[in-house]
């Protein structure tokens, strides 16, 4: 969108902004369409377990089946990628990607407020959104975790359903550009989600940029909640860099079930 004049009222210009970035009214059709793409990225992003590796097929069928839009082809990319991957390699690869990486992890309250007091309220917001809404959550992951919040934006609908997706937009973006810096074909799914978001603003581009260069915030007081720096970890300029490569923050899954790490 081009500036608009300085001569219009703020208030008009604030009006006319928030206009073109509301999502339009869907048809049902539309909305249909769109609750099957968030569902098909909520699934996508789960780990792999066996269940969901056997489902390949039958992801596969319905991402061919969606009508042709950016999101479809991204979605495709990645199913082609998933349906040739041995359970095993998908695995380590999710581990890696999601569980060892800071500026990938699925967990979006990070970026916005780090390792602080302020995630801790806005997990427990985000919990009172889904009880609010009448949906209550088994309870296995985290609020903020990212196919959490994309099966009730599914659930509830593009209004108050999207906006934790809307609120964490910036985060995403971060997601999407350390999945393609590290030739994920996860990042695919990242894309596809972002084409149902509104265009990113300046500020929301300046706002990433700011957290790939420093990282998400982090407590002034009190032990440093990130401990050494690694490969994938976010440092605070003039931070040194030790060359020895961080502890995990989450092993990786035995042969019989995934090892939950530290949120």
């Amino acid at each position: 969108m081009s500036p608009l004049p300085a001569t219009i009222p703020a208030l008009v210009r604030t009006r006319v902004r928030a206009a073109v970035r509301r999502p339009a009214r869907l048809t049902p059709e539309e909305a249909e369409a769109r609750t099957l793409l968030l569902r098909l990225c909520s699934l996508l992003l789960q780990y792999p377990e066996a269940e969901l590796t056997a489902a390949r097929p039958v992801l596969t069928a319905t991402v061919k089946a969606l009508p042709s839009s950016p999101a479809a082809e991204h979605l495709a990319a990645f199913t082609t990628w998933f349906t040739g991957q041995e359970p095993e390699a998908l695995e380590r690869h999710y581990v890696e990607m999601f569980d060892l990486r800071r500026k990938s992890s699925l967990y979006l309250t990070y970026y916005l407020h780090g390792d602080t007091r302020r995630r801790g309220m806005a997990l427990l917001t985000l919990n009172q959104r889904y009880r609010a809404a009448g949906w209550d959550t088994d309870g296995g992951e985290l609020p903020d975790h990212l196919p959490v919040v994309l099966e009730f934006a599914a659930l509830a609908g593009p209004g108050g359903g999207e906006a934790p997706l809307r609120q964490h937009r910036r985060g995403l973006e971060l997601i999407r550009r350390a999945l393609t810096d590290a030739g994920s074909p996860y990042r695919h799914v990242l894309a596809a989600l972002l084409t149902l978001l509104p265009p990113p603003t300046e500020a929301d581009r300046a706002a990433v940029a700011q957290l790939v260069a420093e990282g998400p915030p982090n407590e002034e007081v009190g032990l440093d909640p990130y401990g050494t720096y690694g490969d994938g970890e976010f440092a605070p300029p003039g931070t040194f860099v030790p060359p020895a490569p961080a502890p995990p923050t989450r092993v990786p899954p035995a042969s019989t079930s995934r090892t939950e790490g530290p949120r």
